[in-house]
């Protein structure tokens, strides 16, 4: 039998495939992969699918330097790999979004006779394969998911504090007038490193479950910087608002030593400190030091 293998056609679908991957344990993490790295990585690694094709060396050698190449390329190109660790635990995630769409996709070959005809065609896999990208970002692994835990670095006027957060999905809250998320932080460590107050003073609403609705003072931290697994992210200018009460880390082993509840908004807004879509339009209304210092 004779078989014909178009390598544009396959380096093409192979590219996509890989986006969607990348794309997903992006999310899983703390979304520090640019878009033009993530682009890198996936055409390493349709790259590397090809290499089991060149016909140089035995087979079973240049299936497993392709499967290495081509893995080991698209995580070391889109990530800053920092240590040994912090690969495993991509390559745990890219395993299980693997896995997951490439049964997905079998599933979908070998149940649904009209899927089994389109998808024999490039663009069909590839639609195929985005619907089943679609779906997997609903149901997130990893950090993605929330209800992490995590260590914050938080920078305020020449002052650093380094605490235990958490990444709480039930961390729903806003700052009204700009709709940026909000961490919530405990007081102690609020004290210590706002000497003086803090800049950007904003009235926080809020209600939780079993408790009457209320207000949180609510301000403006210079600097955030979240690490997890050897991964950092770097968020500037985040609202945060302060807790009296203690916070509560969930019932792991950790959890007496929370002080911050990351909003997971965050992990999904701009690192780069560019404003959020504004709820509404007011002015005299700003986040520096001057008009938006009273504003409520």
């Amino acid at each position: 039998m004779h078989y014909e293998l178009y390598v544009d056609s396959l380096f093409f679908m192979n590219f996509i495939m890989n986006l969607y991957l990348l794309i997903l344990v992006d999310r899983s993490v703390l979304r520090n992969a640019a878009l033009w790295r993530m682009v890198l990585g996936a055409a390493a690694g349709a790259a590397g699918f090809l290499v089991p094709f060149s016909g140089i060396g035995p087979p079973a050698l240049r299936l497993a330097s392709g499967v290495l190449l081509g893995t080991a390329g698209m995580l070391c190109i889109t990530f800053r790999i920092r240590s040994l660790r912090m690969f495993l635990r991509l390559l745990e995630r890219l395993a299980v979004y693997s896995f997951g769409m490439g049964g997905a996709l079998l599933f979908l070959i070998k149940r649904l006779p009209v899927a089994r005809e389109t998808m024999t065609g490039i663009m069909g896999a590839l639609g195929a394969g985005g619907l089943v990208f679609l779906l997997f970002s609903r149901f997130r692994y990893g950090m993605g998911r929330g209800d992490s835990l995590c260590r914050a670095t938080l920078y305020q006027d020449g002052e650093r504090a380094e605490v235990e957060a958490l990444v709480d999905s039930g961390n729903s809250l806003v700052e009204p007038i700009s709709g940026k998320p909000v961490c919530v932080l405990d007081r102690a460590v609020f004290e210590a490193l706002f000497k003086g107050g803090g800049r950007g003073f904003r009235a926080i609403p809020y209600a939780s479950i079993g408790k009457k609705k209320g207000i949180l003072p609510g301000y403006l931290l210079s600097g955030l910087q979240l690490e997890a697994d050897g991964m950092r992210a770097f968020f500037k200018d985040v609202y945060i608002a302060v807790s009296n009460e203690e916070l509560s880390g969930g019932e792991g082993a950790c959890a007496e030593s929370v002080k911050m509840i990351v909003n997971p908004g965050l992990l999904a807004g701009n690192r780069k400190g560019k404003p959020f879509k504004r709820r509404d339009k007011r002015e005299n209304d700003s986040e520096n030091n001057v008009t938006g210092q009273d504003a409520v």
